[in-house]
């Protein structure tokens, strides 16, 4: 998303979304069609990408708000506009921008496990935990767990997160908050991934943001898209493999095969590149939630 000039006072530019001061306890999150991987952003803008993040977060929270609040406010663009008199927002923002309640945020990242992947199936082949936690034996890249998992990490200012275990979660924001934490985001799980299930999807992990509004634990962030879960069609997963995934894999995979030190400035991404992962993201919204992207706010004819 290019530079505009907007009558608000940006206070965070992250990998993805920009974040503005929108007075009243409030926050326009305006999310944008940059891609990350290994913790570098990309130069080439994936088409739609966040126009996705923005429909699906706005999907979830409306199918869970019975499990944890929300803060969205309005994702109507004629909406936001009325909330806000006298701002003039960009028309591309049409469905990116949300206006959102400030929240009290959780100094940790609320990751839910459901299959052995990524960074949890490295630590395992290690040294057999996940998270510090001792694993049962033999288990395989994408082989579902027993149960759902609740695996938080560190919010690094810079740098990578640190995965770490329930208990020092529980050291960094009070067993309480930890403790409903993770029984909000292991439900939210779960019926995600029965949602994902039925129209054939597997949801392996997911992250959740969650923040106090009125002295509640809420949803904060994106919740459930390809950018902050991993996605598998059921019918392609063979336990000892890497599944084809609806998230950023391909990019990983592609950018892995390149000779790159995983450092600024990345390697131009080709054409074919860019254009499947705008194919996996908008597919991954259309299937799981039953909705057209074109009926989203910002479509283009």
């Amino acid at each position: 998303m290019a530079a505009v000039s907007v009558d608000l006072r940006r206070i965070h530019s992250g990998k993805v979304r920009e974040l503005y001061d929108a007075g009243q306890d409030r926050l326009l999150m305006v999310a944008s069609d940059r891609v990350s991987a290994f913790d570098v952003i990309m130069a080439e803008p994936i088409t739609d990408k966040g126009r996705v993040l923005t429909a699906m977060t706005v999907f979830w929270c409306e199918e869970m708000a019975d499990v944890a609040p929300g803060t969205l406010l309005a994702v109507d663009p004629l909406e936001i506009s009325a909330a806000l008199p006298g701002v003039t927002l960009p028309p591309e923002w049409a469905g990116r921008a949300v206006l959102v309640r400030r929240a009290e945020m959780l100094p940790i990242e609320c990751i839910v496990r459901g299959y052995l992947a990524g960074q949890a199936h490295e630590e395992y082949e290690r040294s057999g935990t996940v998270h510090g936690t001792t694993m049962p034996a033999g288990l395989r890249l994408a082989d579902q767990l027993d149960e759902p998992i609740f695996t938080p990490s560190t919010k690094a200012a810079e740098g990578h997160d640190i995965n770490i275990d329930f208990a020092a979660a529980a050291d960094l924001v009070g067993a309480e908050a930890a403790e409903t934490a993770r029984d909000i985001c292991l439900e939210l799980y779960r019926r995600a991934a029965a949602r994902a299930a039925d129209v054939g999807f597997i949801l392996a992990d997911t992250k959740f943001e969650l923040g106090y509004v009125d002295g509640r634990l809420a949803l904060c962030d994106e919740v459930c898209t390809p950018d902050s879960s991993r996605l598998w069609p059921a019918d392609q997963v063979v336990p000892g493999t890497t599944p084809p995934a609806f998230d950023k894999q391909p990019l990983r995979d592609w950018l892995a095969a390149q000779p790159w030190e995983r450092r600024p400035p990345p390697p131009p991404l080709p054409d074919a590149v860019t254009a499947a992962l705008s194919a996996r993201y908008v597919a991954a919204y259309e299937r799981v939630t039953g909705r057209s992207l074109h009926d989203w706010y910002g479509a283009t004819a």
